[in-house]
């Protein structure tokens, strides 16, 4: 392939920028890595605080002299239950009464890096087999002590489970050991003789409740290494137990940003411009002053927010203001961005993964070529942006739903000018996020309005600022080239990826607090091996290579559930199928060819065509088969689907999927069905256009998402398994789209290459 280059060669995927507080900053040699490590803190304590009566065991767990345990979740809870699953573990390691867990979310602690995520990524940009080990071991070091002093709490990738299971149970391991101990003090017996169960440390006929041994027992100093417990008769981890979050949820007691209610608080609404380079330019002081119930207005370089007792108050005001933007450059248009596409598409681009040699396999050989493309995908969370901040002297306190909660404080202190220190975070649950909760605009604007107005201000976005103003997923277009063997299979393919660079984008607004316009400006034309993850990854394929094209569409894109999986997957799946048809076989059968190497995913897909009565494919079947892996997990989906009088009918989706143990069947069951569901919209909409850099939608009822009249028949099957946990958050969204185009296929003849799906030529 002429033109393509190696990724590390030119514009190689970058590390997060070393802000200029880091010492490893110039520190790449040997030596100066090594000084750097002996200046580096290794030892971090927990920076919890205790109520009276309560003691602090560990940077997870409290024990409470009323016998309550209160357990420590690191993670941002946005609907995927993680503060219900780690707790579950630790209950089940502690030996403790499930009726006495309480959960508190997480201070912000280096205790608290997501290491994983951070390893994952490291893995993704730099692989090894492009430097020597040591460059290799060195970078990923590095990676991670920055992560660690940087405090990357990152909730994302489906992590969760897979990062804190460790580290939760050998920190409830360890408070199970201090309680057996102070137990045994009173008994004069061996600690490690003891046992704990329902609340109680146990010996022989002994009892002792956890919350009359607690105080004591935070004394002690714990073994050097977790001593686990046993086996139990009836252990909590696999246990269908009911969320901890539920009851506050159904009652409405549960708190959001938008719930804070402070003495003296006022509401803010605020009027952004175009996506892009854009300034506020004027607007009409005279008529906005007169608007009834208004108290202030705040006017950015890129904003205006307007201040009254009420939010409605304060977003009718907007109108009377009718503030004018100027934007640089050409604005954003969808046409543009398709042509930007094409064009990335036609250029070089980098290699980024290359088993075998395609070139010589392809040489002189007939080619079968196919082009598919994706709208991009919004994010379209019931809870729109919302962030509540109070002055304090020359404090800030700042309530907000993030994903990356000492990136939001960094962010927020950057922008008002006050010190880390001075800004208190309050992590708050997101009703919904799918990754826009990395996103910190709406915290940093209420912290200003709030420093401006000197009072507590709440800021929540119009669902019409939420859609404008949302960084989607990227669009993207692939052109996927294979060569047939002699029995039809696929001897060498090809995939050509035309889509932005959102890593890069992803990264200089997370941890530099860059302005989207500036930081897509910035990334253009940088290689990004994530954007392309997820091609063909559990097929045997003697020649195969991924190119990245990057595209500069404009837009500004980030991080989305499902990631670029969402729509390699798309490529991938539909991709094969047209092989099947073409070679005539069935489309399990082509599969199963290729799955030799992938036993879990071919378990899978086997199982789920036997659960929903797979057909074989023929034409008028209506149904049709995509299986993916992913964060260590493998799904097979069954879709049925065909025209029907109002359009797409989807009647049935059948998922079969193996994620390793599972913490909470039913909580594992509720996030395949809520991916299917997310999918399933993404197949049909969660999308806009954009004109004159303004996205054309403005409501939910605009974004073609499916309606619960539109919703299939979903059934869903885990393959048990005593493998560690994979993910569960991401892994039903990726096979959605390309199993439903598959079956409209089966069913009318058409094929559909085209995010949200749609006849519409390429």
């Amino acid at each position: 392939m002429t033109g393509i280059r190696d990724k590390v060669g030119q514009n190689q995927s970058r590390l997060p920028h070393v802000s200029r507080r880091s010492i490893l900053v110039g520190a790449t040699a040997a030596g100066g890595l090594a000084i750097a490590w002996t200046l580096w803190p290794r030892d971090y304590q927990p920076n919890l605080t205790a109520a009276k009566g309560e003691h602090v065991f560990n940077a997870f767990l409290k024990i409470g002299d009323d016998g309550h345990i209160a357990m420590v979740v690191p993670q941002c809870e946005m609907g995927q239950g993680i503060t219900t699953l780690l707790p579950q573990i630790m209950a089940d390691e502690l030996g403790a009464d499930w009726r006495t867990i309480a959960v508190e979310t997480a201070p912000i602690s280096p205790l608290y890096t997501n290491i994983l995520l951070v390893d994952e990524d490291s893995a993704t940009f730099m692989p090894r087999r492009f430097v020597p080990d040591f460059v290799s071991d060195v970078r990923g070091w590095a990676r991670r002590e920055w992560a660690v002093r940087h405090a990357v709490m990152l909730t994302a990738n489906s992590s969760s489970v897979r990062m804190f299971e460790g580290p939760c149970r050998a920190a409830a391991a360890q408070t199970r050991a201090l309680l057996m101990m102070a137990a045994a003090r009173r008994w004069d017996t061996d600690w490690e003789q003891c046992d704990t169960q329902d609340g109680f440390v146990t010996f022989g006929k002994k009892k002792l409740r956890f919350a009359e041994v607690a105080a004591a027992a935070a004394l002690l100093e714990p073994p050097a290494e977790p001593v686990y417990r046993a086996s139990s008769a009836d252990p909590l981890y696999g246990k269908e137990l009911t969320r901890l979050d539920l009851p506050a949820k159904i009652d409405g007691s549960a708190n959001y940003a938008g719930d804070i209610r402070l003495p003296d608080m006022v509401f803010a609404a605020i009027r952004q411009g175009p996506l892009g380079a854009t300034r506020l330019k004027s607007i009409d002081r005279k008529a906005g002053m007169k608007s009834p119930g208004l108290l202030h207005i705040v006017e950015h370089e890129r904003w205006l927010a307007t201040v009254a007792r009420n939010w409605w108050a304060a977003n009718n005001a907007l109108d009377h203001f009718a503030p004018v933007f100027e934007t640089k450059g050409a604005p954003i248009a969808s046409g543009r961005i398709d042509k930007a596409l094409k064009a990335a598409l036609k250029d070089g681009g980098y290699r980024i993964r290359q088993n075998g040699d395609v070139a010589e396999a392809m040489e002189g050989r007939s080619r079968i070529s196919a082009l598919y493309a994706v709208a991009p995908a919004l994010h379209a969370p019931i809870e729109t942006r919302t962030a509540t901040a109070a002055p304090d002297g020359n404090r800030l306190r700042v309530w907000v739903a993030t994903q990356a909660p000492a990136q939001c404080r960094d962010a927020i202190a950057r922008a008002t000018g006050l010190s880390e220190s001075s800004v208190t975070l309050f992590p708050m649950m997101a009703g919904g996020s799918f990754d826009a909760c990395l996103d910190h605009s709406v915290a940093v604007q209420a912290a200003i309005i709030a420093l401006q107005v000197k009072r507590p201000v709440q800021l929540a976005w119009s669902r019409a600022e939420e859609i404008m103003r949302d960084i989607p997923r990227a669009p993207a277009r692939a052109r996927m080239t294979a060569t047939l063997n002699a029995a039809g299979g696929i001897d060498a393919l090809v995939a050509r990826i035309a889509v932005p660079p959102s890593t890069h984008e992803f990264r200089d607004r997370l941890f530099d607090n860059t302005p989207p316009d500036v930081a897509q400006r910035a990334a253009a034309g940088a290689a990004d091996a994530v954007a392309v993850e997820g091609l063909a990854t559990p097929y045997s394929i003697n020649h195969f290579a991924v190119d990245h094209c990057p595209a500069d569409i404009g837009l500004p894109t980030g991080r989305w559930r499902g990631n670029a999986d969402s729509y390699t997957a798309f490529f991938t799946e539909c991709f094969i199928d047209e092989m099947a048809t073409r070679a005539s076989s069935d489309a399990l059968s082509y599969r199963m060819a290729m799955l030799g190497q992938s036993p879990l995913l071919a378990r899978c897909l086997l199982t789920a065509t036997s659960l929903g009565g797979w057909e074989g494919g023929v034409s008028g079947t209506a149904q049709g088969l995509a299986c993916h892996s992913m964060r260590g997990s493998h799904i097979a989906l069954m879709a049925t689907a065909r025209p029907g009088e109002n359009g797409l009918q989807v009647e049935q989706l059948v998922a079969v999927v193996d994620a390793g143990r599972l913490v909470n069947p039913a909580i594992a069951r509720q996030q395949i069905e809520g991916g299917l569901i997310f999918g399933l919209a993404a197949a049909v909409g969660a999308t806009t256009d954009y004109e004159g850099g303004i996205a054309t939608a403005r409501k939910f009822g605009q974004l073609g998402l499916p309606r619960l009249s539109q919703s299939p028949k979903i059934l869903v099957e885990f393959i048990d398994s005593d493998r560690d946990p994979g993910g569960v958050g991401e892994i039903g969204v990726p096979v959605v789209a390309p199993a439903i185009a598959n079956a409209m296929a089966a069913a009318t003849g058409r094929r559909i290459r085209r995010l949200p799906l749609s006849a519409q030529p390429l």
